[in-house]
């Protein structure tokens, strides 16, 4: 995957679903099966038990497998049942007004300029400081956050060396210790002095009548850090470009802030700011048509998913109409992100907010803008703000 395919990946998708909707390859690890289509990956989705996300536990740097993500069913369904109430759509509604306050912020920051960098001054921030609020823990660790993010998520493009260099690994392996030993010290805090934030719950949480571990808190804490983060980023910057490119659908969202919920879905689904995601087959199987082997890697496009013309006719078309959206932005099956409700708060008032203050802005005149491949950052987005040639 190339910074040219992440920053239009559609021809891609495309030629993928066009070579067949599933078929083998030769991936990084060995032999691999590739799937493109709706129908495929809905089926990879529907039975974990033969494609398994805890084959690939220990892949970031993490000691032991990291909750819930790396776990599959049944272990998987008691860490969701314990956190998955942390997420529902009633429990995030108490943190839209310190969303909004930290939106209205980042933009105070700005208020006047004629240009900024949207990624380094608002994409990347925000999801940062909307997770160590939640966590209880000071807008002043967000250097110490983003540096902890950055070496585990993209410990390659910091170094400047290939994924399987060595020294790729290195780096990984001594950021999960600093990931493990920064969260070890704020625990020790909470449980000393509980407070109202997510982490004081998670202590206080019981599962079949016994608290969490030290290791499972750790284990779940590492997994917030690493996965809720550049997620939303690129969410924000691949919307942001798509709507700087095209002022006369931004101009939509401007005079319609009642329908930005279906704006946000639509987004999702056309720019699938997760490129892919991917699993390990656990037996001999066979994915519409394609036979699967025991120990394949699994590579699931969830993009080219949902652009799927045999699943959603026009799904070539951006509308912000659609009355029924089924995309998997979000994954799909037992391991659906648990934060998908919390991240689509934060783009609707993203949205709403911005708008509302910022209805004018584009992409500076020849700047090209580099999509990070798999999940799809930009590292620098020059954004012209104020009325140009729109």
């Amino acid at each position: 995957m190339t910074i040219d395919v992440a920053r239009d990946p559609k021809p891609t998708y495309q030629a993928l679903r066009d070579a067949g909707r599933a078929r083998r390859t030769v991936g990084m690890f060995g032999s691999a099966v590739i799937a493109s289509g709706r129908q495929a990956v809905d089926e990879i989705f529907r039975y974990p038990e033969v494609y398994s996300s805890a084959a690939h536990a220990g892949r970031l740097g993490n000691v032991r497998p990291l909750i819930p993500i790396e776990y599959d069913p049944p272990e998987q369904r008691k860490y969701r049942k314990l956190i998955n109430p942390i997420f529902t759509p009633q429990a995030i509604e108490r943190w839209e007004e310190p969303v909004r306050k930290l939106v209205h912020d980042l933009i105070d920051g700005f208020a006047g300029a004629e240009e900024i960098d949207f990624s380094r001054q608002f994409s990347i921030p925000l999801p940062s400081q909307i997770f160590l609020t939640l966590l209880g823990l000071p807008l002043d660790d967000l250097p110490t956050f983003l540096r902890l993010k950055d070496g585990i998520v993209r410990p390659a493009v910091l170094l400047g060396l290939p994924v399987n260099h060595p020294d790729v690994a290195a780096l990984k392996a001594r950021t999960a210790q600093e990931i493990y030993a920064y969260y070890d010290e704020v625990l020790d805090e909470r449980e000393r002095e509980p407070r109202d934030d997510l982490l004081s719950h998670l202590i206080s949480t019981e599962i079949d009548g016994e608290t969490l571990t030290r290791e499972e808190l750790l284990d779940i804490c590492f997994l917030f850090l690493t996965a809720g983060l550049d997620t939303v980023s690129a969410s924000l910057d691949t919307f942001m470009a798509y709507l700087a490119e095209n002022p006369e659908r931004r101009a939509e969202v401007v005079a319609d802030p009642g329908n930005i919920d279906k704006v946000v879905e639509e987004l999702l689904r056309w720019e699938s700011p997760v490129m892919l995601v991917s699993r390990v087959a656990m037996a001999d199987t066979d994915l519409v048509g394609c036979p699967v082997h025991r120990g394949d890697e699994v590579y699931v496009y969830l993009g080219s998913a949902n652009l799927d013309e045999e699943e959603l006719a026009d799904a070539g078309e951006v509308r912000f109409d659609r009355t029924t959206n089924r995309h998997i932005a979000f994954g799909g099956g037992v391991h659906r992100c648990l934060g998908s409700h919390l991240a689509r708060m934060e783009l609707r008032v993203v949205l709403r907010e911005w708008h509302a203050r910022i209805p004018h802005y584009r992409i500076r005149p020849g700047a090209r803008l580099d999509f990070t491949p798999g999940v799809r950052s930009i590292g620098s987005f020059p954004m012209l703000l104020g009325k140009g040639d729109d």
